[in-house]
């Protein structure tokens, strides 16, 4: 797996109607721990999602998203957290069973090497 870099940053993907979340958590030994969280895309639940992540002091979230679902998510994040909208095409997963669970995993550490 490759390293993340920031302690406390998070991958997000992001759907029409739902988004699959996943904040990492690195300690100072280096041992990263995962919470997973789904949310709704509408407007209350957004603001739930942004609380959720101030609240697990997360300052960095990348989301996959392709079309215009980021858009909304993006809004109610950008005065609060930093937020990196990446390619779907750039950094998806290796080929094989695909779900958004792994997908919002596999986001973190590849998000923000270049952060």
């Amino acid at each position: 797996m490759l390293r993340i870099v920031h302690r406390n940053c998070a991958g997000m993907d992001v759907h029409k109607k739902i988004i699959v979340v996943r904040i990492a958590t690195t300690d100072f030994k280096g041992v990263t721990s995962y919470k997973k969280k789904r949310f709704s895309t509408f407007n209350s639940n957004l603001k739930s999602y942004r609380d959720w992540l101030l609240r697990s002091r997360c300052t960095d979230v990348c989301m996959d998203s392709t079309g215009k679902y980021w858009i909304p998510i993006f809004n109610v994040l950008e005065e609060h957290i930093h937020v990196v909208v990446a390619n779907p095409k750039y950094i998806r997963a290796i080929k094989g069973q695909k779900t958004d669970d792994k997908d919002a995993m596999w986001i973190v550490p590849l998000s923000f090497k270049t952060c």
